[in-house]
C-alpha cells in the first residue's frame, strides 16, 4: 500500500514540486490546500496518511492551527519550514509533528525525511488483529504472524507461521480487511506479508524455504517495499 499523502502549502510551485517528486518516488498525493479552511474539505472527504504541513498559510490560521486539529484526528504530519523566530518555535513545542523538512529541500533529503518519520510511526503503533471467523469460530490473528494469502476460486487461504486457514471468500474481499502497508500483491493469486520476505528473484519470492510466484509488473514495488524495511 503506498502512503496516502495530503500537501498543505501556500506557494503553488513549491506545492507543483513536492507532488511531482512524491509521485515518482511511489506515493500517493490524494491533493493539496493553501489554507487551513482548504485543508480542512480535504480532509473530510478523502482518508489520509500523512499530512506534508507548511507553516505559513493563506488566511487568519497557519500551519500550526491546522497541526492543533490534525493531533486531536490522529493524523500524522511533518512540518515545512523556513520559519525559525522563538515565537514560532514556543507554538511548534505545543503540537506534536513527526518532524521537519527544512526549506529549501531536495528529492532525495523529502523522501529521506518521509521514510524515516513513516517508519518510526509504524514502530510505536502496534497493528490491529485481523478478526477471520472460520467453521463458526471467530479468530483472532496477528497481522504479523501472517505469511501470505492464496486465492483458491471463490476462497481464500491465510498462511500463518503456525496454521492455515480457509475463508469462504475471495482474496480481493480478504484484502480489505488488510490496509497495513506491510501486504504486498505479488500474483493474482497471492499476497505476501513484506516482513516475512526472506529474497527476491526474477520471478518469485521467497519466504524462507516458500518460493511463490511474482508477476513481472509487481516486482518493482516489492524490491521498493523490501529497500524501505
Amino acid at each position: 500500500m503506498s502512503i496516502k499523502i495530503l500537501i498543505v502549502e501556500d506557494e503553488p510551485l513549491i506545492a507543483v514540486t513536492i507532488e511531482t517528486a512524491l509521485e515518482k518516488q511511489g506515493y500517493r498525493v490524494i491533493g493539496d490546500a493553501d489554507s487551513y479552511d482548504s485543508a480542512q474539505e480535504v480532509l473530510s472527504q478523502n482518508s489520509v496518511d500523512l499530512v506534508l504541513l507548511d507553516i505559513q498559510l493563506d488566511g487568519e490560521k497557519d500551519g500550526i492551527d491546522l497541526a492543533a486539529h490534525l493531533d486531536h484526528q490522529r493524523i500524522p504530519y511533518l512540518f515545512l519550514t523556513s520559519q525559525t523566530d522563538p515565537n514560532t518555535i514556543d507554538r511548534i513545542k505545543e503540537v506534536h509533528p513527526l518532524g521537519f523538512i527544512a526549506k529549501p529541500f531536495t528529492e532525495s533529503g523529502l523522501r529521506s525525511n518521509i521514510e524515516l518519520a513513516w517508519h518510526q510511526l509504524k514502530k510505536q503503533t502496534p497493528p490491529s488483529p485481523l478478526i477471520i471467523r472460520v467453521n463458526g469460530r471467530t479468530h483472532k490473528l496477528a497481522k504479523e504472524s501472517i505469511k501470505y494469502l492464496k486465492a483458491y476460486d471463490n476462497y481464500c487461504y491465510i498462511v500463518t507461521e503456525k496454521q492455515t486457514y480457509l475463508l469462504p471468500h475471495t482474496l480481493k474481499k480478504q484484502m480489505q480487511g488488510l490496509t497495513d502497508d506491510r501486504f504486498v500483491r505479488i500474483h493474482r493469486s497471492y499476497v505476501v506479508n513484506i516482513d516475512q520476505v526472506t529474497a527476491v528473484t526474477k520471478d518469485s519470492v521467497l519466504l524462507g524455504e516458500e518460493d511463490l510466484p511474482m508477476s513481472a509488473k509487481n516486482r518493482s514495488e516489492v524490491e521498493t517495499l523490501m529497500s524501505q524495511r
